[in-house]
């Protein structure tokens, strides 16, 4: 029978769903965007003093092999041709392929006063060795190449999560509010592996994910105005359209894809000038378009992005990432003519990059950042029909770092007398991203984003620590 009264329990009952009710509808607001605050490019300050001011990061898609290139073995010519260890063969993906103990088919030289080691195939990287820090003792988790980049480029083995660009430029912003903050020049002969996964902002807002630049023909589509129209008119257009994106974000406010669409228009206007600019390469002299190997068929594509990086930093630009030709690195046969290609491609526009920044006085503000997703095996692999190569080796690989806050010309870490696996100050993914983030003057515990009432972190979940040997 109806009342008009309610118990006491009825009330609490009511007021109990209430709550819950409400607390799930946050969840959901938050989950869409609502209530969080807009998220721009302006420049932010960082945690403590920085050493370096942008990134640019050379990534070797595929897994060089470091002990053909860095990580000089003796023993393996000493076992070469024996069985390998029961340990080496649980690890092998193609069991079926297993060969043996395979040394180097190239010499390793000295190079620069430090007398760094390194093979004959990258004498411009040896040029500039002494401005160099060689990380013999990285280990990844997979053994599979899309789990390893997501590693490598997000911290995590899975998809979905924000790049190292994106963690870059929502702690810090831009110094250029004319260009992107984060840029990317990824081959144009084809994505890379994971695609656009490689530099996207995942669940951080969308203004932070990276902006692909191309390396040739016009950098960025319909950057130039169908028409040319006078000035005044030009700006009369903005600021009306800039009004009517106003007045619909006030009415839908928390949304970051609207946010990051209208940052995105309004970059793009402002692009126009600044972009041509920064990346018009015919500005440079015969002689560094000579140095960065453009005069050259096959240095040419990666020189021109090597060039365009640069040109980048110069004007500000926070983090700059380029991908090389897909899986070039990845050589599970052949490996003797896939590796003079490699580095033929990439070794006289890196050497000539270090050694312009240098000069032109930003290399104590620029960090370098080199190296693949894992490494290779130290034992041959045998596929019909092909030439030796090598299996992924994540338990043991090198990278390099230089410029910002580095200490050069030096080699930190080992691995085990084979070239296996790292054992001597064993040097994590993790590791390496909070070394990237306290370089550019952020604390890695620190830097953080709210998602579903947790603090997510570029090395969350894992233990990390800073390389301080590396450190200048």
């Amino acid at each position: 029978m109806p009342t008009d009264h309610s118990s006491r329990r009825d009330f609490f009952h009511r007021m109990i769903g209430g709550v819950q009710a409400a607390a799930l509808g946050s969840l959901f607001m938050a989950d869409r965007g609502y209530g969080e605050r807009t998220y721009d490019l302006k420049p932010k300050p960082s945690h403590f003093t920085p050493k370096a001011k942008a990134v640019i990061h050379l990534f070797m898609n595929g897994g060089p092999s470091q002990v053909d290139l860095f990580d000089p073995k003796p023993a393996l010519k000493k076992f070469a041709g024996t069985a390998p260890s029961r340990d080496i063969v649980n690890q092998i993906e193609f069991a079926d392929q297993i060969g043996v103990m395979m040394p180097a088919p190239f010499e390793f030289k000295r190079y620069g006063k430090c007398g760094m080691e390194m093979t004959e195939l990258m004498p411009h990287l040896g040029s500039v060795a002494d401005d160099v820090a060689f990380i013999r003792s990285m280990y990844g988790e997979h053994f599979n190449h899309e789990p390893s980049i997501y590693l490598m480029q997000t911290g995590r083995t899975l998809p979905g999560r924000p790049s190292l660009g994106a963690w870059v430029t929502y702690g810090l912003g831009s110094e250029n509010q004319n260009l992107p903050a984060y840029v990317v020049l990824d081959d144009p002969k084809q994505l890379p592996v994971n695609g656009i996964q490689n530099w996207q902002s995942g669940w951080l807002p969308p203004v932070f994910q990276g902006t692909r630049f191309r390396s040739e023909g016009l950098p960025l589509l319909n950057l130039k105005p169908p028409e040319d129209l006078p000035t005044p008119l030009v700006e009369a257009q903005r600021d009306l359209l800039r009004s009517i994106d106003e007045q619909h974000r006030s009415k839908r406010p928390g949304y970051g894809d609207f946010d990051a669409r209208i940052a995105g228009y309004e970059l793009a206007a402002r692009m126009q000038l600044s972009a041509t600019d920064a990346l018009d390469l015919s500005k440079e002299s015969d002689s560094t378009k000579e140095r960065y190997g453009l005069n050259d068929d096959l240095t040419s594509s990666y020189g021109r992005r090597c060039l365009m990086a640069r040109r980048l930093v110069e004007r500000g630009v926070r983090f700059v990432q380029i991908f090389i030709e897909r899986q070039i690195w990845d050589n599970h046969s052949d490996l003797e003519r896939d590796l003079k290609y490699c580095c033929g491609k990439t070794d006289k526009p890196i050497g000539a990059l270090i050694g312009d920044l240098k000069d032109r006085g930003l290399l104590d503000s620029t960090l370098l950042i080199w190296g693949g997703e894992f490494g290779r095996m130290p034992i041959s692999q045998l596929r019909a029909g092909g030439a030796a190569g090598r299996d992924h080796g994540p338990a043991g690989f090198t990278a390099w770092m230089a410029g910002g806050g580095i200490k050069p010309g030096m080699s930190y870490g080992a691995t085990d007398e084979i070239g296996h696996r790292a054992v001597e100050n064993r040097v994590s993914v993790h590791d390496l991203h909070a070394t990237m983030l306290h370089l550019l003057g952020l604390n890695f515990r620190k830097l953080s984003f709210e998602r579903h009432s947790l603090q997510e972190r570029l090395t969350d979940q894992y233990p990390a620590q800073i390389i301080n040997g590396v450190l200048s």
